[in-house]
């Protein structure tokens, strides 16, 4: 079972998958305003102890720089740390990751279904191309894959946020 977060200055997802029911359909799922809460430990604690599910991995996309595991939130007064979140959560420090949330998308992308996606200007792809994502919110997030030779790999960016 994963615990699985989009965590940014608005808002903070949050949803628990099952290797069974495979990536698009959560067990359990909640949104709630970042700002009522202190600090992630404590919507995830929170989380888990409404749906009374046990975990054994987690992952979170934050919005801002992930660097050695740990992010200063661009838009919210959380600094996020993938080993004390493992501390507060109980789970092996080896079973949570932080990873910036553009990055994330961007490891969704090659596994996007065709009714994920809309057409907004059709145009022709290149093949193995290089993949840009863009998500203006509250800041402007942006990512990209590239082709290594046989897969697509993700990549984040920062470009600023004020």
């Amino acid at each position: 079972m994963l615990i699985a977060g989009d965590i940014g200055g608005t808002k903070t997802d949050l949803a628990i998958f099952s290797r069974e029911a495979g990536p698009h359909v959560p067990i359990a799922e909640s949104k709630v305003r970042s700002a009522d809460y202190r600090s992630l430990e404590d919507r995830v604690k929170e989380f888990l102890a409404n749906t009374r599910v046990k975990v054994d991995s987690a992952c979170f996309a934050v919005a801002g720089p992930v660097i050695e595991g740990r992010v200063k939130t661009t838009n919210l007064p959380w600094v996020i740390d993938e080993n004390s979140l493992a501390q507060e959560v109980n789970l092996d420090k080896e079973r949570v990751s932080v990873m910036n949330d553009l990055e994330a998308i961007a490891r969704a992308v090659p596994i996007l279904r065709p009714t994920d996606v809309v057409t907004i200007n059709k145009g022709e792809a290149a093949a193995r191309g290089a993949i840009a994502l863009i998500a203006p919110g509250t800041g402007l997030g942006e990512s990209f894959l590239t082709w290594d030779g046989s897969q697509y790999r993700a990549h984040s960016s920062e470009s600023g946020c004020r």
